[in-house]
């Protein structure tokens, strides 16, 4: 059967098949770009919100203040120039340069003509705007002339900057800088590692962050760096350091709102000043300026092209590039840097080749040697009681102390040789005995005799593990206190007081070293003894002092009067010291810079000078906030201070101290042993005092090889050594007696005036006037009194009473310095002396026989010597 077949039908069926099929994909379509149009309203609105949130947090970061507030600034003393000190004209020349001169108009100007210099200062200087020429043929200061031609005989140089305040919450160090001040080649060192194309792209290289992406994830590790210098700016002021796909887009938003807020050069100086290059000490070093202070001692625009690759090279890894502790590292990538300098057209391959040809010229890495971290603690400390701010770093504030950098830094090297040494013995003792030792600590302090200016100090062995300052600690002062004692007599006889039966006080005044029983006030029996030496018997002041003789100091300070010994004391800043009979050994605690205040009053004419650092405090435009006068007191005599120096000078030439001289230390000096629990040297020339002290945290006692001469003295002596080499602490003279003083040379083992008999052992001696021996050696052998009558007691000298001053003679007092009275002192650990508030009257002495006088054995055998005694 046919079969009709109908075509018209099918035609329509597939025209409405694909019709259907059109409005399906229109559909599709609509709905995809409906999808599309959504997905990008979320990605915008999304993007927006982002953008808008964190734009909130750039406005309240910026709406809080600069990005990087202007921090005090902590200044040097000026240097003074005088003539006749070695001192070239280039030499200011560099100085002033480091001050800011010609750099800065403001601040001052110089013109080097030869072996000429003339100094301008400017409106924002230190100084007054008046300025001078200074003339140094042969590297010598001739002459000093002002503008008018008037003759100056000194002049100041502007003061050096030491360091800035740090920020309080982090301590973090930086010198901010303007992109005027940054050298091109700093900026092309820079760019040429880090993000070479960032005058020219919009904040975000997106091709690199992709090649970084794809190499994170291959290698499995997160360290490709794609971040531009905006990127890391943005990440380092408002976000976490980690590695995160979250915090990339975030800070991609905040590099796009700085980049649409600040242009290229302040991108970049924000960089410049942010950008973190590592720690120093206990401080976080952050931005070019800090930095090339702390790895070059320069300012940034006088480094050259390999010092600016070099701190390039370290923003990569800080702690991995470190200079100092990885140099092999930081060269090679020093070199990466100047390769990059080449690629990019910054430098020609020739200047590369020499630039990495070049040494690493690194400056000291002792923290404690350039920015003096103990001192400026101190200064801050200070200032916050004087002006009452807890806030002073942020205030921009110009802040003088009294600070010598190249002092300090002779400090700071004597210190680290001295306790290079110290740790040697304590190593060996620790080997020999196996019982540990601990390591000790050390303070040093260096003051200008004549002003009371602390010039250096050091305040512990490494600021970096220990910010505990030695230089303010309280410590038992041993032996460094028995000056006081002897000047104490002198002063008391210049008052016209008679000492017992002796008559007027001299150098050879004989004195018993011998064992002597105090009552401790409970029943009990004090002794004190010499640490090492032994009795002595009949000894002269002089070698009393020059021996660091304990019982013969004690006796000398009852015959004076123990409370009148500790009144002079405080009046001479130890304001510790009470009326007890321990006190004349030193067994009450004054700081090391309480002892250089106190040591003044020997070397500056009995003047006591409150040592002080700061100078003058003053604002960012030079106007003065407050300005600082430093205290001064006369506390005794002049003729006693002089008298007491010259005992003092024969401790440094054949007692305690001979070490000193031993070790190449050959200037005119005075100084004083001492140990306690701890080792003392204190000591000073015409221009410059230093204590010196070692000792440990703890209060245990140091081991006998660490007594004072043994480890504070050569501190001292090396420090001293390299003090004098500098141009203003060269001109060390001898000590200048005052009217009333007679010297005389005097042997050391009768007391008389020397002559050729007695050529042997002699030491210049200083007297009052009409007080110095008229008798000489010569006329001693032809006198009855002979040897063995010396030896048996026979004839002779009257013994000095041990008792003192008759009853009937009142107890003189200290120059210009009433008596007070003190109750005894509390319990001093490992201190037996300060423990045992011993009586004031001491009980008639045993005789000795005939081997005891010679060898120093007798005494009370029932009453023997207890604890250790400072020497």
């Amino acid at each position: 059967m046919p079969v009709k077949l109908k075509y018209g039908s099918s035609k329509s069926g597939r025209q409405a098949s694909i019709a259907e099929r059109l409005h399906l994909g229109n559909r599709l379509v609509r709905y995809a770009l409906v999808a599309v149009l959504g997905c990008i309203a979320v990605a915008l609105a999304t993007v927006g919100y982002f953008y808008f949130k964190y734009e909130r947090v750039v406005d309240d970061r910026l709406a809080k203040g600069p990005l990087f507030a202007r921090v005090s600034q902590i200044y040097a003393a000026p240097r003074e120039v005088r003539g006749g000190q070695k001192l070239s004209a280039d030499t200011i020349a560099s100085e002033l340069r480091r001050a800011g001169y010609n750099n800065n108009q403001q601040m001052g100007t110089y013109q080097l003509n030869g072996d000429n210099i003339f100094i301008k200062p400017g409106p924002e200087s230190y100084h007054t705007t008046d300025g001078a020429t200074i003339f140094a043929p042969g590297g010598v200061v001739q002459k000093i002339t002002a503008e008018n031609g008037a003759a100056l005989s000194a002049y100041e140089l502007e003061p050096l900057l030491i360091t800035a305040l740090s920020e309080e919450s982090n301590r973090t160090k930086r010198r901010l800088i303007r992109y005027a001040d940054i050298p091109t080649r700093m900026v092309q060192a820079v760019t040429s590692i880090e993000d070479r194309n960032f005058f020219e792209h919009s904040g975000v290289n997106f091709l690199r962050i992709v090649k970084c992406g794809v190499q994170d994830i291959t290698s499995g590790r997160k360290r490709c760096g794609g971040s531009t210098i905006t990127q890391q700016l943005a990440r380092g002021f408002f976000l976490s350091p980690e590695k995160r796909l979250k915090r990339k887009m975030i800070e991609i938003l905040i590099t796009f709102q700085l980049e649409s807020r600040f242009n290229k050069q302040q991108i970049f100086e924000m960089y410049a000043n942010y950008v973190p290059l590592g720690h120093r000490g206990s401080y976080d070093i952050n931005g070019f300026g800090e930095a090339a202070q702390a790895f070059f001692g320069k300012d940034v625009k006088q480094l050259d092209t390999a010092e600016y690759a070099l701190l390039a090279g370290m923003i990569q890894s800080p702690s991995r590039l470190n200079p100092y502790r990885h140099p092999e590292r930081a060269i090679a990538r020093r070199n990466v840097v100047l390769d990059s300098m080449v690629e990019t057209g910054a430098i020609s391959a020739s200047e590369a080749t020499r630039a990495k040809a070049e040494p690493m010229h690194l400056t000291t890495p002792n923290v404690d040697a350039s920015e003096a971290p103990y001192f400026v603690d101190m200064v801050h400390d200070q200032l916050v009681q004087r002006i009452s701010d807890q806030d002073l770093a942020h205030q921009d504030l110009r802040i003088y102390t009294s600070l010598d950098p190249e002092l300090q830094s002779a400090a700071s090297d004597a210190v680290e040789i001295g306790m290079k040494n110290i740790d040697d013995i304590v190593q060996k003792l620790h080997a020999k005995s196996g019982v540990p030792v601990p390591h000790p600590q050390v303070a040093m302090v260096a003051l200008n005799p004549h002003t009371g200016q602390i010039l250096a100090l050091v305040g512990g062995r490494n600021y970096a593990t220990s910010q505990l300052n030695h230089a303010i600690a309280k410590r038992p002062t041993g032996s460094i206190f028995k000056p006081f004692v002897y000047a104490a007599a002198f002063n008391t006889s210049l008052n016209g007081t008679s000492l017992g039966e002796s008559g007027v006080f001299t150098a050879v005044t004989h004195l018993q070293d011998e064992a002597a029983n105090y009552s401790d006030g409970s029943g009990g029996t004090y002794t004190p003894r010499n640490l090492i030496s032994g009795y002595r018997g009949d000894v002269t002041a002089a070698y009393a002092l020059a021996h660091s003789l304990n019982a013969a100091t004690i006796q000398l300070a009852q015959m004076v009067g123990f409370e009148n010994v500790a009144a002079f004391a405080r009046s001479a800043g130890i304001t510790s010291a009470r009326g007890t009979p321990s006190v004349a050994i030193g067994t009450y605690s004054a700081t090391p810079i309480d002892m250089a205040g106190a040591y003044t009053v020997f070397a500056n004419g009995g003047v006591h000078l409150k040592p002080w650092m700061l100078a003058s405090v003053r604002n960012n435009s030079g106007d003065i906030v407050a300005d600082y006068s430093p205290e001064a007191k006369q506390v005794m005599d002049p003729r006693a201070a002089y008298l007491t120096q010259s005992l003092m000078e024969g401790v440094i030439n054949y007692g305690s101290a001979a070490g000193v001289r031993a070790r190449g230390f050959n200037a005119p000096a005075a100084g004083k042993t001492g140990t306690s629990h701890d080792a003392w040297f204190a000591g000073y020339t015409s221009n410059l005092i230093c204590i010196v002290w070692v000792g440990n945290d703890d209060y245990t006692t140091l081991p006998v090889q660490l007594e004072g001469a043994h480890a504070a003295a050569p501190i001292w002596a090396e420090f001293m050594k390299r003090a004098i080499k500098l141009p203003q602490y060269s001109d060390v003279k001898s000590f200048t007696p005052p009217e009333g003083i007679t010297m005389a040379h005097v042997n050391r083992d009768s007391g008389l005036l020397a002559d050729a008999t007695c050529s042997d052992h002699v030491m210049d001696v200083a007297f009052l006037d009409g007080t110095a021996p008229t008798g000489s050696c010569s006329q001693m052998n032809e006198n009855p009194q002979n040897l063995f009558q010396k030896i048996f007691g026979l004839g002779g000298h009257t013994e000095v009473s041990p008792q003192g001053a008759p009853a009937t003679t009142p107890q003189p007092q200290p120059y210009n310095q009433p008596a007070q009275q003190h109750p005894a002192p509390v319990n001093t650990p490992g201190n037996d002396e300060a423990s045992q508030q011993p009586a004031q009257q001491q009980p008639e002495k045993k005789k000795k026989n005939f081997f005891q006088k010679i060898f120093g054995g007798g005494g009370d055998k029932n009453n023997k010597p207890t604890g250790q005694n400072p020497q």
